[in-house]
C-alpha cells in the first residue's frame, strides 16, 4: 500500500468533520420524528380504545336487548304453562267434586246401610278376623 499524499489525507479529513458536522442536525430531525411518531400513536390508540369502547357498549346494548326479550318470552310461556296447568286441575277438581255428589247422592237413595269399620269389607264374611 502507497502512503497517502497530506492533501489527500487532509481532504478525507475535511469528508469526515463535514459529515460529522451534520450529525446533530439529523439527530434534531431523528427527534422530531420520533415525537411526531409517538404524538400520532397516542392519538391512534385513543381513537382505537374509542372504537372497542363503543363496539364494548354497543354489543353489551344489544346482549341486554336480547336477555329482556328472552325474560318476557320465559315469563310469556311460563304463564301460559301455569294457566294450562291451572285449567286442567280445575277441570280435575270438577269431575271429581261432580263424582263425589253423584256418590252422595246414590248413598242417600239407598238409604240407611250396614255402618262399616275401617279394615272392613263391605262384601259378607270377608270382614277382619
Amino acid at each position: 500500500m502507497q502512503p497517502q499524499t497530506l492533501d489527500n489525507r487532509v481532504e478525507r479529513l475535511e469528508t469526515r468533520v463535514t459529515a460529522l458536522e451534520q450529525l446533530p442536525a439529523r439527530m434534531d430531525a431523528l427527534v422530531v420524528q420520533v415525537s411526531q411518531l409517538r404524538g400520532e400513536m397516542h392519538a391512534e390508540f385513543s381513537a382505537i380504545r374509542s372504537e372497542m369502547r363503543a363496539g364494548d357498549e354497543a354489543v353489551t346494548g344489544t346482549l341486554r336487548e336480547e336477555i329482556r326479550a328472552g325474560d318476557e318470552e320465559t315469563r310469556r310461556s311460563l304463564r301460559e304453562e301455569i294457566r294450562t296447568g291451572d285449567e286442567r286441575i280445575l277441570t280435575q277438581a270438577r269431575v271429581l267434586h261432580e263424582e263425589v255428589i253423584s256418590r252422595l247422592a246414590m248413598i242417600q237413595e239407598a238409604g240407611p246401610g250396614p255402618i262399616l269399620r275401617p279394615g272392613s269389607s263391605s262384601r259378607p264374611g270377608r270382614g277382619r278376623r
